[in-house]
């Protein structure tokens, strides 16, 4: 008898995300949190689903196999596999996540053929977006809309995030304009990025997914950048994990 349904887990550093994937679809979504002790979290969640197979992806894949007896597949893969999932054209994924950013070269099967992967450091990625928000005084909804408000860019030269924040907090004491210097901020996001994509440039369909690809800013300044359409889907934050919970 075959199995009604596969879930997908994607255990990150600052969310986890489920999906429940039962007849060609998914059954099932959810997005939350990731606490210092995620595994109680965790399992309450997957209750309703018990007797499932569990695939487990992400920066905790291997807690989950231990602790669930999950099967683990790679963070690349289970990207790869849901982007090609939502739009079979897709070529290029760029995933930008709270502390990570990686580009993935897809192949028309839906495997990866090659990525470039930025975990050195939190400069571009999610957590990024966080401090300097904060440091701007925005909600990160605030933050965004008041980017793609400002006239020009404002520089900031750090890229480092410790060190961005005092630049900017000493740039607004000196009377800098906040939506230009947000506008600057998020191109330096893009500026991070865009070497890796350009590195793994190809035809076909790029699709934006993480928790940052929420942001309207980004994916404009991504898509300038390019020179192309970058498209986001519906629920950018759950591709790895759709893509884990597919059947092989």
């Amino acid at each position: 008898m075959a199995i009604d349904g596969r879930i997908g887990v994607d255990l990150g550093s600052r969310t986890t995300k489920i999906v429940v994937w039962r007849a060609g679809a998914v059954a099932h979504a959810d997005v939350f949190d990731t606490t210092p002790d995620p595994l109680p979290g965790i399992k309450e969640k997957l209750a309703p689903w018990a007797g499932l197979p569990i695939k487990a992806t992400g920066y905790g894949r291997r807690m989950l196999a231990d602790a669930l007896g999950a099967e683990v597949v790679t963070e690349i893969k289970a990207c790869a596999r849901g982007a090609h999932q939502l739009r079979p054209a897709c070529r290029l994924v760029i995933d930008i996540g709270g502390q990570d950013a990686k580009v993935i070269r897809v192949r028309p099967d839906g495997g990866f053929e090659d990525f470039e992967l930025n975990d050195r450091c939190s400069a571009g990625t999610g957590r990024f977006l966080e401090v300097m928000a904060r440091a701007l005084g925005y909600s990160l909804d605030e933050f965004c809309r008041e980017a793609m408000q400002a006239d020009r860019a404002a520089a900031v030269s750090s890229m480092c995030t410790v060190f961005a924040e005092s630049e900017v907090v000493a740039l607004i004491a000196r009377g800098e304009n906040r939506r230009r210097l947000a506008l600057g901020l998020y191109e330096s996001i893009v500026d991070r990025v865009y070497p890796l994509a350009a590195r793994l440039e190809t035809e076909g369909e790029v699709v934006f997914c993480g928790g940052v690809a929420r942001s309207r800013c980004v994916a404009s300044l991504l898509g300038r950048k390019l020179k192309r359409e970058v498209i986001v889907p519906p629920y950018p934050q759950i591709l790895s994990a759709m893509g884990a919970a597919l059947p092989d």
